[in-house]
């Protein structure tokens, strides 16, 4: 647990370069004391808004208060109507002046206000003698909110004032050129998205290579090796994009980290697969069980590449294949039984979860809002159990567990057909031992997707996935 509270105070504090929406200064933080702000400077102001985080989690280690991520949202929601309100304080000052335009821009910046920080962070650019430092990282944030107002003049104009006026941190130019390749990508001038993302890349992994700074660069080498890859994807440049991911998977080795290694290997893998080359893609899948011994001196580093890309064959071997038929089903409520083939001409959704699996219940409003959304235009949802003898904690024989089903369909509001299964047959056949495993089907019956587990970004590629399918005719 202190290990845990240690990490969320590193990443809590806060970072110069996370906003996206603004807080008004005139709403008060629940459960904020704030002192008398008659004598403070405004940069006592900035410096305790930005500690906000990492105080009230060390607090809150101290007084054994459990992590949530309800916690975690409550404090930084409690940090930025803070940073709102000494913004709101400091505007209102009289005779501003130098590092004043500064610090309140990087409180505004605390607050998500992005025409607040870009006005006092110009305006502390044209002071006298403005510091290096602190004009460097204004530019980087300047660069930021540019991208993100599609304001690609303004952004590359900095962008350039930065690089001549060094010194450069690896992590101010990765997220400048990374916020450009997402600005470029939305507005699908994918060649601009790509030399922005091939530069955040080699920046990030720069600090990936930096024991120091490991953690946070692998996160930042993974997005923007992401971007390169999904900018070459998106002008079908199979030759740079197939690179990107072998080049993520190249420094993934040399990091030593077996999670980014598979992740790298497993996208090149569905990639070929995906985009027509499938006898390439499982060549790539047996050559990489043997490169990762290669790779991974360390045995337990080896095998849980080995272990994880094992786990995987079966859903490479279905991508673009009919899918299998669903067999042994005994129960199919409200609707009607049907068979896959029958439903030639729907996109199919799968949904293999149980009753026990946290996980699942993370994927239901996400499939609640697609099904009400996309039932029209041709989307199926199936939500695929089994039965396993227990329902709400006791054990229980199969009608009283389809009728405990019914009832966790109706508390969770569920609106698309549950299927109960015998056995675990149809498991088997689309790998879905682990749940929960969503599996989506085109219009022509071929398995286009599968993937187990549960997360944010994994939510996001599934409904892309299912827009792109339904958008097939």
């Amino acid at each position: 647990m202190r290990n845990c509270f240690i990490l969320l105070i590193l990443i809590l504090s806060v970072s110069a370069f996370a906003q996206s929406r603004r807080v008004s200064p005139n709403t008060a933080p629940t459960g904020v004391v704030v002192n008398s702000t008659k004598d403070l400077t405004i940069k006592q102001m900035f410096d305790e808004a930005n500690a906000y985080n990492k105080t009230k989690f060390a607090e809150y280690e101290l007084k054994r208060i459990p992590y949530s991520e309800n916690l975690r949202i409550q404090t930084e929601r409690e940090q930025k109507h803070l940073a709102a309100k000494y913004a709101g304080i400091a505007s209102a000052r009289q005779n501003l002046a130098g590092e004043d335009f500064y610090n309140l821009g990087l409180l505004h910046w605390i607050a998500e206000n992005l025409d607040g920080t870009a006005e006092n962070l110009e305006k502390f650019l044209v002071t006298d003698s403005p510091a290096s430092d602190r004009s460097q990282t204004s530019r980087s944030i300047l660069v930021v909110i540019y991208a993100k107002q599609k304001n690609f003049e303004k952004a590359a104009k900095i962008l350039s004032e930065y690089l001549k006026a060094g010194p450069v941190k690896m992590s101010e130019r990765s997220r400048m050129e990374s916020e450009l390749a997402k600005a470029y990508l939305a507005k699908r001038n994918f060649v601009d998205a790509a030399n922005h993302a091939k530069e955040a890349y080699k920046a990030a992994k720069i600090i990936a290579l930096d024991p120091v700074s490991l953690t946070k660069g692998l996160d930042e080498v993974l997005d923007a090796g992401m971007l390169v890859f999904e900018s070459y994807k998106a002008i079908d440049d199979v030759k740079e994009a197939d690179e990107a991911l072998a080049d993520m998977r190249m420094t993934a080795a040399s990091i030593g980290s077996p999670s980014f290694y598979f992740y790298a290997a497993d996208k090149l893998i569905t990639y070929q697969i995906e985009s027509g080359r499938k006898l390439l893609g499982m060549q790539n899948y047996s050559a990489s069980l043997i490169q990762a011994g290669k790779d991974f001196p360390v045995k337990s580093q080896e095998n849980e590449v080995v272990q994880k890309l094992k786990k995987r064959e079966k859903h490479y071997k279905l991508i673009g294949e009919i899918a299998p038929e669903l067999v042994n089903i005994d129960k199919w409520f409200p609707g009607e039984p049907q068979t896959l083939a029958s439903l030639r001409g729907k996109v199919v959704l799968l949904d293999f979860w149980a009753t026990w699996c946290g996980p699942c219940f993370d994927a239901f409003p996400s499939l609640t809002e697609w099904y009400q959304d996309y039932k029209s235009d041709g989307l199926v949802i199936l939500g695929l159990t089994r039965y396993y003898g227990q329902a709400e904690g006791f054990p229980v024989d199969n009608p009283s567990e389809i009728a405990a089903l019914q009832r966790f369909k109706a508390a969770h509001r569920l609106p698309y057909d549950f299927l109960v299964a015998k056995d675990q047959f149809s498991q088997v056949a689309y790998g879905a031992t682990g749940l929960p495993t969503a599996v989506l089907i085109d219009r022509n019956g071929k398995v286009r997707y599968i993937e187990s587990g549960t997360n944010t970004s994994r939510l996001e590629e599934m409904r892309e996935t299912l827009l792109k399918l339904l958008a097939e005719k």
